[in-house]
């Protein structure tokens, strides 16, 4: 069953100035070695139960002749995909994020990702996907924080991890979100298998069947409701978003300014789309060796503050703060809201009126309000130091 929706209040948190984090990007170096292969276990085919009539959720205005007929825009990336994928919750994973975990698989199939800092200086990932089923591979599958829970909230997404933090498993044993805890014996058995070429903890992966069955073990809808709206608003076909005036910035290399990975991304005029790179070489999906690639990226300072000895951190994810919004080589300022952790974040241009972003994938980079000096943007990444 879906949880039930209580509303929270959550005040924004004081900003706290973190010694973790440095700016700064690594240099780009020769592609990646090869992913290893990996020990998949047995699939088997699983005739998914269908939930409301997508007619009924999704209007679907085209005519005979339309070539988008049967077809809607995805609530994840504004394109045209079929009409009762569109209306499928998506799944967000939480994936490992240091080099030891390196490379991550299925990454590149996510439509949305959120990138935040974890404990010392670390980042962690969250990929949000739409068509999951197809996974032959997803993760390493990791623990989970607080934040990147209210995040997936946001998505409407069933929220798959591998234990967390201590500060997080009070909510997500809740009820008031629809979590599969892979710490959990029987969510455990029914979605991760271990690759025996991987080092624990960076040996747990998921497939889409095991995916689909977890969901199906716990009962959580399948489906969004009809009155869901979706996180972003996005481009018409013939309209794309351009960012210009006296305040846009050249973007055709991006920092968000990460000290331990050192990310950054860079324009590709030709195709249009950011791609990824981090550890001092290309960021890549090891099912098939492609390297990660974006249409948008959005730069969300937030306040965040060291909790214990352990380093770990509290990100406010709800009122309000700074950001960026990149595509195209170009970057504009922008604003966020978010008025609790039940809500998807908006986005607002210098006007007040909300963006919209290009078709296409996005990454999303949570940063330290207290050090904006480290985002650092360049008219291209020849010019990186």
């Amino acid at each position: 069953m879906r949880c039930k929706r209580a509303k929270l209040a959550v005040c924004l948190l004081t900003a706290a100035s973190m010694g973790l984090f440095a700016g700064g990007c690594g240099k780009k170096q020769e592609p990646a070695p090869v992913a290893p292969e990996g020990q998949v276990k047995e699939e088997t085919d699983l005739d998914i139960e269908s939930g409301p009539d997508a007619d009924t959720v999704l209007e679907d205005t085209a005519t005979e002749d339309d070539p988008h007929k049967g077809q809607v825009r995805s609530f994840l990336t504004g394109e045209w995909i079929d009409k009762r994928l569109a209306v499928k919750r998506p799944v967000s994973c939480m994936i490992g994020n240091t080099d030891s975990a390196l490379p991550q698989f299925g990454i590149g199939q996510a439509q949305v990702v959120y990138e935040a800092p974890v404990e010392g200086g670390l980042t962690r990932l969250m990929g949000i996907f739409q068509d999951y089923e197809g996974l032959s591979k997803l993760g390493s599958v990791r623990s989970g924080r607080l934040y990147f829970a209210y995040y997936s909230m946001g998505f409407d997404a069933v929220y798959l991890h591998y234990g967390q933090a201590s500060y997080a498993q009070g909510f997500l044993e809740s009820g008031q979100i629809d979590d599969l805890n892979c710490m959990e014996h029987a969510v455990d058995a029914a979605v991760i298998y271990r690759d025996s070429t991987k080092k624990a903890p960076h040996n747990a992966y998921a497939t889409g069947a095991g995916l689909v069955k977890g969901i199906e073990l716990k009962q959580y809808g399948k489906e969004h409701t009809q009155d869901y709206q979706g996180t972003f608003q996005f481009a018409k076909d013939d309209e794309p978003a351009t960012l210009s005036g006296a305040s846009i910035q050249d973007a055709g290399a991006v920092c968000p300014g990460y000290l331990i990975n050192k990310p950054y991304f860079e324009y590709n005029g030709q195709d249009g789309l950011y791609y990824r790179y981090q550890y001092g070489g290309r960021q890549i999906d090891g099912n098939d060796g492609n390297q990660l690639a974006v249409k948008n990226i959005l730069i969300q300072k937030a306040d965040i503050r060291v909790l214990d000895d352990n380093g770990y951190l509290e990100v406010a994810t709800t009122g309000s703060g700074a950001g960026w919004y990149i595509t195209d080589g170009k970057a504009a300022e922008v604003t966020w809201e978010c008025p609790d952790t039940f809500s998807p974040t908006r986005y607002y241009d210098s006007n007040g009126a909300e963006i919209t972003l290009n078709q296409g994938k996005t990454w999303v980079c949570t940063v330290d309000n207290a050090h904006p000096e480290r985002i650092k943007f360049y008219a291209d990444a020849s010019q990186m130091q």
